[in-house]
């Protein structure tokens, strides 16, 4: 992500490592990715990518061919995708070159993060779910009662990102109030009575991006029985998704309804 190359970009610069930093200034047309994406190139590695194939390999050549030449003045390079590279995607890309130095930084944003995550249940599917937003730019809550249930690593076995930030209350249904307007929230607690009080609070705010509950389409109508005797806003319980993740993904392993699930968050976002 480009969040993640950036802060690559920032220890090199402080380490004195010379690189240069490839920018998709222009993207015309079918093009592999968005303006505004940088990839990092040093001599011997690379962070981040303006979207592989023939026109990323020319790039990498590019950027390398200007630290070993020392010519790194700022320039940029124009390519048709289909008649300079053969690529099939029709668009045209223009790249921007420029070595790694403070100007470099300064003229580049941090991103904001995709959208902001309370992952209430550490459980099986809590930490497959946790796993796969490890990859990305997002910001997560993750949050139990339990403070042993949360592993010391990921389910492939790396250490957790500083964007998954674990969170272990007795209270669990007082950390809603704590998010961000537009927030995004999943309820997959190891017990029904704390999904339903967790959910409750989400509604009553009312201000979320999405909601997702785990579950059947029992438990949901169970469910919204209760907040309808409650008197909660019927737009609001209308918004809540359950059961959770996109359609088509049958498995219930851990791992396949994260892929679901996640897909799902992104659709929403």
């Amino acid at each position: 992500m480009n969040r993640h190359t950036r802060e690559a970009a920032a220890r090199w610069f402080v380490a004195g490592r010379s690189a240069v930093v490839v920018e998709v200034t222009q993207a015309l047309g079918s093009a592999p990715r968005e303006a505004g994406t940088r990839m990092l190139v040093s001599a011997a590695q690379v962070v981040g990518t303006v979207g592989g194939g023939h026109l990323e390999l020319k790039a990498i050549e590019r950027a390398r061919d200007m630290l070993r030449t020392g010519e790194l003045a700022p320039h940029t390079e124009h390519y048709p995708l289909g008649p300079a590279l053969g690529q099939c995607c029709g668009g045209a890309v223009t790249l921007g070159y420029q070595a790694l130095d403070a100007h470099a930084l300064a003229r580049w944003p941090p991103a904001a993060p995709l959208l902001h995550l309370q992952l209430y249940g550490a459980g099986h599917v809590g930490r497959a779910i946790a796993t796969l937003l490890a990859t990305l730019d997002v910001r997560v809550d993750w949050i139990d009662e339990r403070e042993d249930e949360f592993p010391a690593a990921t389910t492939l076995g790396s250490a957790w990102p500083e964007h998954i930030r674990r969170v272990c209350v007795d209270a669990v249904e007082a950390e809603v109030q704590s998010a961000p307007p537009g927030a995004h929230y999943l309820v997959l607690t190891h017990r029904h009575d704390l999904d339903l009080r967790i959910t409750e609070a989400i509604l009553q705010r009312g201000d979320f991006a999405y909601l997702g509950l785990i579950g059947s389409k029992t438990k949901r109508q169970r469910f919204i029985h209760r907040f309808e005797q409650r008197g909660l806003d019927p737009a609001a319980i209308a918004r809540m998704t359950c059961p959770i993740g996109v359609e088509g993904i049958a498995s219930k392993a851990p791992e396949l309804v994260a892929v679901g699930v996640v897909a799902q968050l992104l659709q929403w976002r």
